[in-house]
């Protein structure tokens, strides 16, 4: 009798995973001591009057994953002011301090001092495997004091970007009716976490893999996490078999065709060139459309070959066809920056540059400036910016300056409807940067400032008194508009060495 109790007890043990899976409530509870809520606040910045900002509050989702560490997405903090941990879904908010941010790879850990917020807390294991096509899974958060779980749908891994950069990494994608989702939220299946959500658009989320957060953490802890590294060169699909044919490459279409080889932003050694065709990576055939197919994931772009346990610096040999005849290279990763955009992607952890002289109000472009069209800048934003995106910057042009508006004042009459316009030079000087852009007005002509803008449909150049009137001129607009300061320039290291 005692041997069939055993045995029931065991079966049942067994069953636990399955009746969670199928019961909301039962997955909820075996992650109350592993989920918390973060509270951030942070200064929010307005790139329309860029001396103006404001105070935001957001509320996340962390999973407690290490000894007093807790790790979550990087978004909403950047600018921040103070982060708060809560658990147990309400009651105490204890102050946290962030250990470290990567909005590249969109993660973060945060942890706290306070040794009584640990207290009841346990870790949760990023061991989750891929789950297969058509997994139900779930997604964890804290709502009104209730943890609550809402079923998802697997549907694919695919190489995506990142949500706050223009890196590429294997993410999956979930449906799922959960609404508001895409702050760090845990989603697990058969009891293991499988990644966090990084965004959700429509029943869409895009979901950041555990395999990809463990390589980040294992890196981090052992001290040799260099940034994310990136292929600094376009190819297209090798789909045109009389281009294969003209490059006299044998056997079946395969690979792809590199295009376009940009000077590299570490002026490392280029090893390879615009006709090339890559036909494998790191020991992976990649095929016409520009997919391998990965061991963990299935058939992934070759892009997620440069994070896949990659890190800025390491090499990856290729094998190319070129000039009619096979070759090997090793290529090394160059470490991704914003500032390798000549429209940079993202601006964190500073105030937005601006530089007023007479009310006129210069910029650098960033995507930052074009989202205040809305989620759609990319469509409604003038095409005279949206056109620079994309666009690798160099040492000749590091970046773009925009005339973005006009405060108006007796001085600058005439002139106060401008607004839009990227600078090409000012008292004849190449302008790429407020740094530049402030050198070139310590050197007036003629007693005048010359604005030449890039050639476009209507304004080519503005001419302002320069001196004292130029001066008084720029005070009166600071007073009227509440400014307060005329310059606002973040130094910045070099980025283009």
């Amino acid at each position: 009798m005692k041997f069939l109790h055993l045995n029931l007890l065991w079966a049942w043990l067994a069953m636990l995973p399955a009746f969670a899976a199928a019961d909301p409530t039962a997955v909820a509870r075996l992650w109350e001591k592993s989920v918390v809520k973060v509270e951030v606040s942070r200064n929010l910045y307005d790139y329309y009057q860029p001396w103006n900002r404001r105070n935001d509050r957001s509320i996340k989702i962390g999973l407690v994953v290490g000894e007093r560490q807790i790790i979550t997405t990087a978004q909403d903090l950047s600018d921040r002011v103070l982060v708060r941990l809560q658990k147990g879904g309400r009651g105490k908010w204890t102050n946290a301090k962030v250990e470290w941010v990567d909005y590249h790879a969109n993660l973060a850990v945060l942890t706290t001092d306070d040794a009584t917020f640990w207290s009841g807390l346990q870790p949760a294991k990023l061991n989750g495997q891929a789950p297969a096509e058509g997994a139900a899974l779930q997604i964890i958060r804290w709502r009104e004091g209730k943890l609550e779980s809402r079923s998802a749908e697997f549907t694919q891994f695919a190489v995506r970007q990142s949500e706050l950069s223009s890196i590429s990494h294997v993410q999956l994608e979930l449906s799922s009716e959960i609404q508001g989702a895409g702050l760090g939220e845990p989603v697990v299946a058969n009891s293991q976490i499988v990644g966090i959500v990084a965004a959700q658009r429509g029943r869409t989320c895009k979901v950041i893999p555990a395999a990809f957060m463990r390589t980040i953490l294992a890196a981090r802890q052992a001290g040799n996490a260099r940034g994310l590294g990136y292929f600094h060169f376009y190819w297209q699909p090798a789909e045109n078999p009389a281009s294969l044919a003209h490059l006299r490459l044998p056997g079946e279409p395969r690979g792809v065709l590199v295009i376009n080889v940009p000077e590299r932003p570490d002026a490392g050694e280029q090893v390879l060139q615009p006709r090339d065709i890559i036909l494998e990576i790191d020991g992976f055939d990649v095929d016409l459309q520009g997919d391998y197919l990965d061991p963990e994931f299935g058939s992934l772009m070759l892009e997620n070959l440069s994070t896949r346990g990659k890190w800025a610096g390491d090499d990856v040999k290729m094998k190319i066809w070129r000039d009619g005849k096979p070759l090997e290279v090793t290529y090394r990763l160059p470490k991704y920056e914003f500032a390798h955009s000549l429209v940079p992607t993202g601006v964190y952890d500073q105030p937005p540059d601006y530089l007023i002289v007479g009310g006129l109000v210069f910029q650098p472009l960033t995507v930052p400036y074009l989202q205040r069209w809305g989620n759609d800048w990319e469509r409604r934003a003038p095409f005279r910016f949206t056109y620079y995106t994309g666009e690798e910057a160099t040492r000749d042009q590091a970046g773009i300056v925009i005339l973005s508006q006009v405060l108006p004042d007796a001085f600058n009459l005439g002139y106060q409807e401008q607004r839009g316009f990227a600078v090409d030079k000012v008292n004849g000087q190449r302008v790429t940067s407020l740094t530049e852009l402030r050198a070139a007005l310590q050197q007036p002509k003629d007693k005048f400032h010359v604005f030449d803008f890039v050639p476009n449909e209507s304004l080519q150049r503005i001419v302002l008194a320069a001196g004292d009137a130029e001066r008084e001129a720029t005070q009166r607009v600071l007073e009227r508009f509440g400014i307060a300061e005329a310059t606002q320039i973040t130094p910045k290291a070099a980025a283009l060495k």
